[in-house]
């Protein structure tokens, strides 16, 4: 269980860490963040709307308990991940340049099966220190 904690805390970190410096950037509406959307397509006021919305689903993976709530949050982050994906697919951009969106979406995704994993350990050892009637 140890192991498994440590392995969720290190991919978590990094994914928290890579996810949450852009999503400020993007919730205070840097001229960096603007100029990188719109070139996308996408209107300039979208911008904060996603970093704050990152910003939730960061906190939300982050606070121990509410599951449902986690779910919701990786989903979210994986949509927004994916979504970003296929933007630079679909406007042409060369594959040096969205590659690179690869590592969140591995990020979030070890996260959240490491997060799985931990709560079926955690079941198993309430059933097995559960008084028995």
């Amino acid at each position: 269980m140890k192991k498994l904690k440590i392995i969720y805390w290190v991919i978590t970190g990094i994914m928290v860490a890579m996810l949450g410096l852009g999503s400020i950037f993007d919730a205070i509406s840097a001229p960096e963040a603007v100029t990188y959307v719109t070139k996308l397509g996408y209107p300039a006021h979208i911008v904060p709307f996603l970093g704050v919305a990152k910003l939730l689903g960061i906190i939300a993976i982050l606070i121990p308990g509410y599951p449902r709530i986690k779910e919701w949050a990786y989903a979210g982050l994986t949509f927004d991940l994916l979504g970003a994906l296929y933007s630079h697919i679909s406007n042409g951009d060369p594959a040096s340049t969205w590659i690179f969106i690869f590592i969140p979406i591995l990020l979030v995704a070890g996260s959240y099966i490491f997060y799985h994993k931990l709560q079926e350990m955690a079941k198993g050892e309430t059933a097995t220190y559960a008084p028995q009637l």
